[in-house]
């Protein structure tokens, strides 16, 4: 090895480094439990070395995609950790996607090898069918169904002999990760992500997000969703918190985890927020150990943000925002701004620089809306073989976020709406998150998305789809009739469908580009 080497070695600080620090400075603290499996972090940093042996045995390369297909489990975050070692580019595919989606992203991302949940597998096979190739196949044991022939258990990599150390030369600007954007576009894009962004993000969220390593951390959302992993369980494990890991948001299974576990922290999406504070168990476990509450993904209406202070009291409230391509954090609203900024975004993390332009890049003054863009060294590195999506994003040296917003006078932005969100109904803006958080403030409201649709006089049209609480007789005429009493007109919803569920995806974001469809000819054919 060339002095070169030497020094890049001593001065690493890559992915792949993340547990073995936390595993020198914690070796028989408990870094993860996953049902009835606990792991110190001296035996997780173990087990990512033998998995890490056992990839490169089996070829597994610097710069090789490998896609992790599969529920939250231990072998998950094992083998996450085991791929950084050595420098190949985790590529977390979303469970709920079908053959032909999981077919693209396999294909755009050329991936070498595919490892999958058992009840997976199947899919992952349909998805290789029809991209008329087939590449090395390992199963988690998750779901305890049969295994299809032609794949092999994981058991092989996690339980291999070899436990010595692992060291890549892997550079911090080295490709270590690709997020899979979930938006509305008919294809998402490849959001590559390397060590330095990564850690960069997570010094972020440390800061801002007051993080210790005394916590005890519930992990319910996807880690194929960058927000649980990155935001959430990857800082933990890198302060050397302990991380309790659960498969699924069930609200029943999560609030008796905090009571048993006496969790401190706890990171949800609005929408399960609203579940556990509906669930009846709610007022019956025992939650007085949550100190640190979370939100982000996608916007906390005010009047759960109200409910949450009255009946947590204790627990001090967080909302981060951001996206993937930021790693996902961009600005942060912090507990005491909760009541006083009610509806901010927060302020820029420690590590963001952030601003909102008009539509010719130009900076607005206070108040005014405008697209929200931002620099940051979080951000990726690029949209993987995509040149013009990558250079359109970062136009004039700032990362377009998509997102419209505005600041206050203090600093504080305030996310007025996505771009593709607004509503131009007769001339005038409406923005969807204004008219669902008046219409989330009549009693009798659990869950409400807004949207417009095609109308043939004034372009679009306003329309709400509502979710009534349990044992609450809600009519489309009683909506529409408190629409019109606390809105302007032009902003009340014209429409209205009363249902029991709203899609969401799998990080609990509703899916509003399903509704529009479903709902596109409320008024008939535009």
């Amino acid at each position: 090895m060339q002095s070169a080497d030497h020094i890049r070695r001593a001065r690493g600080q890559q992915l792949g480094d993340l547990l073995r620090r936390s595993a020198a400075r914690f070796p028989d603290k408990t870094a993860l439990v996953f049902r009835d499996r606990r792991d110190t972090f001296a035996e997780l940093d173990r087990a990512v070395n033998r998995a890490a042996n056992a990839l490169a045995a089996r070829g597994v390369a610097k710069g090789d995609r490998v896609a992790l297909f599969s529920h939250n489990n231990r072998a998950f975050v094992v083998l996450r950790f085991a791929l950084a070692r050595l420098g190949a580019v985790t590529t977390p595919v979303n469970f709920m996607l079908n053959a032909a989606d999981v077919a693209y992203i396999l294909e755009h991302s050329g991936a070498r090898m595919m490892i999958a949940e058992d009840a997976l597998c199947p899919i992952a096979d349909a998805a290789l069918e029809e991209m008329g190739r087939t590449m090395p196949r390992f199963a988690i044991p998750h779901a305890g169904v049969a295994v299809p022939a032609g794949w092999e258990g994981v058991d092989s990599l996690l339980e291999a002999a070899e436990a010595g150390e692992v060291w890549h030369d892997v550079g911090p600007d080295d490709p270590i990760q690709m997020m899979y954007t979930s938006g509305t576009e008919s294809r998402p894009k490849g959001a590559l992500l390397s060590s330095a962004a990564l850690y960069a993000q997570y010094v972020s969220c440390i800061v801002d997000g007051e993080m210790t390593a005394d916590a005890v951390s519930l992990h319910c959302l996807p880690l194929f969703h960058c927000a649980q992993l990155d935001c959430f369980l990857s800082p933990d494990l890198y302060l050397g918190a302990t991380s309790i890991l659960h498969d699924k948001a069930d609200p029943a299974e999560m609030l008796a985890a905090v009571e048993a576990h006496r969790v401190t922290k706890l990171f949800c999406p609005p929408t399960i927020w609203i579940a556990l504070l509906r669930h009846p168990d709610f007022d019956t476990r025992d939650l007085s150990s949550l100190n640190a509450g979370y939100y982000g993904a996608s916007i906390m209406p005010t009047a759960v943000i109200e409910e949450l202070s009255r009946r947590l009291p204790e627990m001090r409230l967080f909302n981060f925002y951001g996206q993937t391509e930021m790693a996902p954090a961009a600005t942060i609203l912090k507990p005491q701004d909760q009541m006083r900024k009610l509806g901010s975004a927060g302020q820029p993390a420690l590590n963001v620089e952030t601003r909102v332009v008009d539509d010719a890049d130009n900076p607005l003054p206070v108040g005014e809306v405008g697209e929200i863009v931002h620099r940051s060294p979080h951000l990726i590195s690029e949209y993987y073989n995509d040149p013009a999506k990558t250079a359109e994003a970062f136009r004039g040296g700032w990362f377009h976020s998509g997102d419209l917003g505005r600041f206050d006078a203090d600093g504080y932005l305030y996310v007025v709406d996505r771009k593709k969100d607004m509503i131009k109904t007769g001339g005038e803006n409406v923005a969807s998150r204004e008219v669902e958080e008046a219409i989330f403030r009549h009693p009798d409201v659990a869950e409400v998305a807004v949207f417009g649709v095609p109308h043939p006089k004034w372009i679009e049209a306003v329309v709400a789809v509502v979710v009534p609480k349990a044992g609450k007789d809600l009519s489309a005429e009683m909506i529409m009739t408190y629409g019109r009493e606390v809105l302007a007109g032009f902003k009340a919803p014209k429409h209205v469908e009363i249902v029991t569920q709203l899609p969401k995806n799998a990080s609990g974001k509703i899916l509003k580009r399903d509704l529009r469809v479903q709902f596109q000819d409320s008024f008939g054919k535009a």
